[in-house]
């Protein structure tokens, strides 16, 4: 049987968001990696404040467009004019211009699907469950509160980063530990 791995995170309450944004960029400057932001709405600056890389999102959806566009494309030439070819009103049968909205309409439902999943895919949502969750303070997050999360480092004092997030504002520190999965 598998002994579980306890990890550990410095959990930080901060009064504004600003103090929040600038407290993590702070943090990364240090050479903190993994740190994760929490607030009931998203932060101005945040991302860049948590070195995130540019969104993958863009091309999630690119990707959508043009698999929906040639799958229409694709669906249409075969059903018009291989499988089951009519000639309606004289138009050829690789009638383009009259494909246009299936050929639209199609690219819109794969970009918005690829979207969909793909932003929570890229968020790992849903995540029902973190150790962080647990601490009672950290209710705050979803009405008013602003906190930063910083995973435990080996070779890292607990206590020097307590004093560090204290130092640049934090209003609350605390240590949550918890099994990693």
């Amino acid at each position: 049987m598998d002994t579980p791995v306890l990890e550990s995170w410095v959990l930080a309450e901060f009064a504004t968001p600003d103090e929040l944004v600038k407290a993590t960029n702070e943090m990364r400057l240090k050479g903190f990696q993994g740190m994760d932001t929490y607030s009931p709405y998203p932060l101005h600056g945040g991302s860049e404040a948590l070195g995130l890389p540019p969104s993958k999102v863009p091309f999630i959806a690119l990707g959508g467009a043009i698999t929906g566009a040639f799958g229409a494309l694709a669906m249409q030439t075969y059903m018009n004019t291989i499988d089951y070819p009519l000639n309606v009103g004289g138009r050829p049968l690789l009638s383009l211009p009259a494909w246009v909205p299936i050929t639209f309409e199609l690219a819109v439902l794969l970009t918005a699907f690829g979207v969909f999943f793909g932003v929570l895919g890229l968020s790992r949502l849903p995540q029902p469950y973190h150790p962080v969750f647990e601490h009672e303070a950290f209710r705050s997050a979803s009405t008013h509160g602003y906190w930063l999360s910083v995973p435990k480092l080996a070779g890292v004092d607990v206590q020097d980063v307590q004093g560090k997030l204290q130092s640049l504002g934090a209003t609350q520190v605390t240590v949550v530990t918890g099994e990693k999965e």
